[in-house]
């Protein structure tokens, strides 16, 4: 969390005074991509640049005849993979923090004759402050619950965590003794967790930010040391991903996907994708609209009962973050056990579960602002005119929250299909997705097959992340 805030927050800084370079809205659509770039895809781009056989290991061993050897397997590459995940995102957010700072506060700044320092401690970091919080509190909850990152570059029963120790003790020990308690253990921690940063919110917006233009030009020094930032962070961010294209265009892809196994995984996870992606839609705007309901005083804010529903409700919606998946996944598989239905059943509803529950709370710091809005802006309108439910939404919600609908339905979908959570508990040849297909094909060291299958996931997960939204864009303020 530290390494990503710090990261993140270095790079909103430089984007915020860089705001003149052409490329600048590609390279921060990107930042706002890797909140739903596969984990999976993320760790072989990773070990693909920074492993024994990567790029830069190989231009060591070409330049000066010297290797870093396998340190990429262990807390160091856990920890790159998870700033690489979480510094991308914090930026996003704490450059619209940044951008969303009066211009009148920087002349005053400049006014006072403020050095770089006291502009920031005085005038920047309070905006950022909140922000600063949220994000933080989103990070660790996200860290602490990681599994995909710990089990593939982990490299040791050293460096495991409850979630790895939980899938060890079933799929390889079948210690469900063993299991259970450490499922407790880490739902007991997840729960304490969630009530302390309870207070802080996942803000995540799909605004595009306006930079602000700072009235003067920063020293010579300061500027060279923010491109620098911005130029190393992006070769850093955008080089795992050209590693998966490169490497990836070298597959033969009419054998990969002539593969029974392959189609099957591909169908799996496209249906399960499309299935939980609009489940998770319909979910968000009846939680959504309960939350509006108990919170405005024109509804049912004033009630006594209000608050206490409000709460309980709030919290269903950010159930994931209680639960984690693997816990999750572990209470299916116990179910599964005691029953005779077919595995596959079970499997899929786990996974439903499972992606809802993840794309929920994100799902819902989205939409529910947007109806609050639309209630405040035109309930009296709609009231005095008598519309029924079905005409208030056509002519009134829908048009308003369309594009707010179009990033979620996006975002779940980008979430189920790049999801090695539950699916390592459940995943078998008869029931696997691309995510668990790819992990068998990295397990049996299948290079360029992995390569090929990497390539295809990445591009559909852009694919849709992109042209999804575009489908709902709104022309409604």
């Amino acid at each position: 969390m530290l390494l990503s805030l710090g990261v993140g927050g270095l790079l909103a800084w430089a984007l915020a005074h860089q705001s003149a370079f052409r490329g600048r809205s590609i390279l921060v659509a990107l930042f706002s991509s890797s909140l739903v770039l596969p984990t999976l895809i993320v760790v072989f781009g990773i070990i693909g640049i920074f492993g024994r056989h990567g790029y830069l290991n190989q231009l060591s061993l070409f330049l000066f005849d010297d290797s870093f050897g396998s340190y990429l397997y262990g807390l160091g590459g856990i920890l790159l993979a998870h700033v690489y995940l979480n510094a991308s995102f914090a930026s996003r957010a704490l450059l619209h923090a940044f951008e969303s700072i009066p211009k009148e506060k920087y002349k005053l700044a400049k006014s006072l004759n403020f050095t770089v320092f006291q502009r920031f401690i005085y005038v920047e970091y309070p905006a950022i402050k909140s922000t600063l919080l949220h994000i933080g509190a989103t990070i660790f909850l996200l860290c602490f619950t990681s599994f995909a990152v710990v089990l593939l570059l982990g490299g040791s029963p050293s460096y495991n965590t409850l979630e790895v120790a939980i899938y060890e003790a079933v799929k390889l020990d079948f210690d469900i003794a063993l299991a259970l308690k450490l499922a407790l253990i880490q739902l007991g921690i997840s729960a304490i967790l969630v009530v302390l940063s309870s207070r802080f919110k996942i803000n995540v917006s799909n605004l595009k930010t306006s930079h602000t233009q700072i009235p003067w030009k920063e020293y010579r020094s300061i500027q060279w040391i923010q491109w620098a930032i911005i130029m190393i962070f992006a070769l850093f961010f955008i080089s795992p991903l050209a590693v998966i294209i490169i490497d990836g265009l070298g597959a033969d892809f009419m054998r990969i996907m002539a593969e029974p196994l392959f189609i099957k995984s591909l169908f799996t996870s496209l249906s399960l994708a499309l299935v939980s992606s609009l489940l998770t839609v319909g979910i968000a705007l009846v939680l959504s609209n309960t939350l509006r309901e108990l919170s405005l005083k024109t509804r049912l804010g004033n009630k006594p009962f209000a608050s206490i529903v409000q709460g309980i409700v709030a919290f269903s919606g950010n159930l994931y973050l209680a639960i984690p998946s693997l816990v999750l996944g572990l209470g299916f598989f116990l179910i599964a056990q005691s029953y005779e239905s077919p595995m596959w059943i079970w499997s899929t509803i786990a996974i439903l579960t499972a992606n809802i529950l993840m794309s929920l709370p994100f799902a819902l710091a989205i939409l529910s602002p947007a109806m609050q809005h639309t209630a405040q802006r035109y309930d009296k309108v709609v009231f005095s005119l008598g519309l029924t439910p079905w005409q208030r939404w056509v002519y009134v919600e829908y048009p308003y929250i369309k594009s707010a609908l179009g990033y979620i339905l996006a975002l779940a979908f980008c979430f189920s299909l790049g999801d090695l959570g539950i699916i390592a508990l459940f995943g078998s040849d008869t029931f696997t997705t691309l995510p668990w297909y790819l992990y068998q094909l990295m397990g049996s060291y299948r290079t360029s097959d992995a390569s090929g299958v990497a390539l295809i996931l990445l591009v559909i997960v852009l694919f849709v992340f992109v042209s999804v939204p575009l489908l709902f864009r709104s022309k409604h303020a």
